[in-house]
């Protein structure tokens, strides 16, 4: 830890700006990097903050942080995706958290870990300096805003990962780096009650949609973000407040879009249905995206081969996942690709040959990014695909389960009603928390939270993760043990063993 905390903290002032957001700033794009932005820069400036916090921005691109790594942890560890691949690849990490059999040593976890704290750093960097701007308060306050929103984010992603983490949300004076007290953990609690803090600081002072560029973080974000951290708080009524707002209030400006299939298309970058997603785009370096994302998941030659595949074949959505669609649900063709007999036919016509020439049946097609009718800058590493973290559908199915919580039903109806009728089923009158928990997966497979509601759901119904892990190839999920991941080795040791391993871990 002592290592981590000096490298990441060791300046204020050095941020490396890949790029500005897109698209709302296409113009931007072919301006080189702007290296380091000094001390008389941010004091002279105006928009030196700004960039500052776009840099901020601009690491949720970090591989770990969203990439190969963080698919391992969210999608591979649950019962949505299995490993995919071949047997051998990138064992024992990925195969370990495919079967619930990592310890602290798997290195996707330290990955992650590392990833994590170190964009929380910049963002306290970008915090401590912000006072130093001559831009309007006004400017500054939103900034702020954008700037908690994002570290809310990421500590919420931590403290559901690993429990309690070390709480880092100043700029240590470089004698404290090395200070315990950064390297000892805060009980969960206090991470959700300093989450809160951010979230709510964001709700009141960023702007509503259309009155920022696209991309930054809005008021609906902060608030759709906040009702989800209540959620897992089993505070109901807040949940139900803030979505309300949003599914009530925000007519016109958030809603679903039509084809479900389109949320993960480039059409549907920022649309109706987005309430905030990692931008992504081309620029002149070819590297801002996030690094593998989609080429991790892509089909992958097998057998007989004979054709130029689409990537590595991991996390490809496990038969517990196929079992849990109804018939004529249209959110599995949007989810899943099938690999036929005779061939696969994707959206943009490029064809994937049978099975006796893939090595896996069935891929993410939520992760598919077309190089022939989407943006592609010639690098299948670097391939722009935006990643929805918080989207209308999901804002319905928290404001369902909140109004059932709260004995509203006839509203729960209606929700899973509006998600219900996208997909092409009817209705259900009545519906049950365990109806909406159902909806919640096939609504949002894939899309890295499966791991986190079991979580939640166990602790509402006990046993209900180890049934659904007990689904998917018969794999042991244990209580007091998996409801968090092991704290990485490689960060005890660097604490001077400061951080405790989670109960049941080595």
């Amino acid at each position: 830890m002592k290592q981590f905390v000096t490298f990441t903290y060791r300046s204020a002032f050095i941020f490396l700006l890949a790029c500005t957001l897109l698209p709302a700033c296409k113009k931007f794009l072919d301006v080189p990097p702007q290296g380091a932005i000094t001390k008389d820069e941010i004091e002279s400036d105006p928009k030196a903050a700004t960039d500052l916090v776009t840099g901020l921005y601009n690491g949720l691109w970090t591989e770990s942080l969203h990439g190969f790594d963080y698919i391992g942890m969210t999608n591979i560890a649950s019962d949505d995706g299995d490993k995919g691949s071949n047997p051998d690849d990138s064992k024992p990490d990925k195969g370990a958290l495919d079967q619930l059999t990592m310890d602290s040593h798997v290195g996707s976890i330290n990955n992650v870990w590392s990833a994590y704290y170190r964009v929380i750093a910049r963002g306290n960097q970008v915090l401590a300096v912000l006072p130093l701007s001559p831009a309007t308060d006004q400017v500054k306050q939103q900034l702020e805003g954008e700037v908690r929103f994002l570290r809310g984010y990421l500590y919420f992603n931590m403290v559901r990962l690993f429990g309690g983490v070390p709480l880092i949300d100043t700029l240590p004076p470089n004698e404290e780096l090395n200070n315990p007290k950064y390297q000892t953990r805060t009980p969960a609690p206090q991470l959700y009650t300093a989450i809160i803090t951010d979230l709510r600081y964001a709700a009141d002072h960023l702007p509503i949609k259309g009155n920022t560029n696209v991309g930054r973080a809005t008021k609906a974000a902060a608030m759709g973000l906040l009702a989800k951290v209540y959620l897992y708080q089993k505070n109901y009524q807040m949940a139900y407040q803030l979505t309300d707002s949003i599914v009530k209030q925000l007519v016109g400006s958030y809603d679903l879009l039509d084809n479900y299939a389109d949320i993960w298309r480039e059409k549907g970058n920022n649309s109706v249905e987005s309430i905030f997603e990692v931008q992504t785009g081309i620029n002149t370096a070819c590297q801002a995206t996030i690094i593998n994302y989609v080429q991790c998941q892509g089909p992958r030659q097998g057998g007989k081969g004979g054709w130029a595949d689409l990537g590595w074949g991991f996390n490809t959505p496990s038969q517990s996942l196929l079992n849990a669609y109804e018939p004529g649900d249209k959110r599995e063709a949007g989810t899943v690709i099938f690999i036929t007999k005779t061939g696969t036919v994707l959206f943009d016509g490029f064809r994937i040959p049978g099975q006796d020439s893939v090595q896996n049946s069935t891929y993410n097609y939520k992760a598919y990014h077309s190089r022939t009718q989407e943006q592609f800058c010639g690098s299948t590493d670097y391939l722009p695909k935006n990643m929805k973290i918080l989207r209308y559908g999901e804002i319905l199915l928290i404001h369902a389960e909140a109004a059932l919580a709260l004995g509203k039903g006839a509203e729960a109806d209606a929700d899973i009603l509006r998600l219900r009728t996208r997909a092409g089923l009817t209705g259900i009158t009545g519906v049950t928390q365990e109806q909406i928990w159902h909806e919640r997966r096939v609504e949002m497979a894939m899309e890295h939270d499966r791991y986190f509601d079991l979580v939640r759901q166990n602790a509402i119904v006990p046993g209900r993760a180890a049934a659904a892990f007990k689904a998917d190839g018969n794999k042991v999920w244990t209580a007091n043990k998996n409801e968090v991941f092991p704290i990485p080795a490689a960060q005890i040791q660097l604490s001077n063993g400061n951080l405790e391993q989670n109960p049941n871990y080595q």
